[in-house]
C-alpha cells in the first residue's frame, strides 16, 4: 500500500472583518496615568494642583467669613459676604467643598484633574438649579442672582483647570494623554529616539 504523505500548512491567525491581510490589528488605546508616566512636579500636575488650591482657598475663605458672622443655618435675611448672599448652610457647604479641593491639590495627578472637572460640572448644575429656586420657598442656600453667576464662574474655572492638557487639541507629544490616543505614533517616536546616537562630550 502506497504511503500517503500529508502536507501540513502553517495556520494563519484569524483576522477580523475589514482588516487588511498581512497587518496586525492596531493596539488598543491605553488609559493615561499621569501620576505614573510623569514626575509629580510636571507642569500638567502643577496646573491641576494650582487650580484646585486656588478655588479651594476662595471657597474656604467665603465659608469661614460666613460662619464668623454667626448667620443662621437656613437664614434668608440677606446677609452678604464679599457681595455674595450667604447663610450657615451655604458657608458649611463651601468649606466642605474647599477642603475637598485641598485634598485634590495634595494628591495631584489624574485625581486632581478629574476632581476639578467633576466639581466644575457640579457648580454649573448648581447654578441652574438655584436659578430656578430663587423666588421659591426651597431656596435653602439663600442664593441671589450674584450667587448664581459666581457658581457659573467657579464651575467654568474648575473645568478649565481640570481639562487643561487633557481634552484640548494640539497637545505636545510628551503628553501622556496624547500618547494614549496615538499609541502607534508614540511607539515610532520612542524607537526613533532610542536609535538616535548620543552626542560625544568634548573634553575640557
Amino acid at each position: 500500500m502506497a504511503a500517503t504523505h500529508s502536507l501540513h500548512l502553517p495556520r494563519r491567525h484569524a483576522r477580523h472583518p475589514g482588516q487588511s491581510p498581512g497587518r496586525r490589528p492596531a493596539p488598543r488605546n491605553k488609559v493615561a496615568r499621569l501620576d505614573e508616566q510623569l514626575p509629580v512636579d510636571h507642569r500638567l500636575s502643577r496646573v491641576y494642583r494650582i487650580g484646585a488650591g486656588l478655588m479651594g482657598l476662595v471657597l474656604v475663605a467665603f465659608g469661614i467669613l460666613g460662619l464668623i458672622d454667626k448667620i443662621g443655618i437656613f437664614d434668608t435675611g440677606g446677609h452678604t459676604i464679599a457681595g455674595l448672599n450667604t447663610n450657615g448652610a451655604l458657608s458649611i457647604l463651601s468649606i466642605c467643598v474647599g477642603l475637598l479641593l485641598f485634598v485634590g491639590m495634595v494628591i495631584g495627578g489624574n485625581f486632581a484633574s478629574t476632581l476639578n472637572m467633576v466639581l466644575g460640572i457640579a457648580f454649573i448644575l448648581s447654578g441652574f438649579v438655584n436659578l430656578a429656586l430663587l423666588d421659591t420657598g426651597f431656596n435653602f442656600l439663600a442664593f441671589h442672582m450674584q450667587n448664581v453667576l459666581f457658581s457659573f464662574v467657579v464651575g467654568l474655572m474648575l473645568m478649565m483647570f481640570g481639562m487643561y492638557g487633557r481634552v484640548s487639541g494640539g497637545l505636545p507629544h510628551d503628553n501622556p494623554y496624547w500618547q494614549a490616543r496615538h499609541p502607534e505614533e508614540a511607539a515610532l517616536e520612542e524607537r526613533s529616539r532610542s536609535r538616535r546616537p548620543s552626542m560625544p562630550i568634548a573634553p575640557p
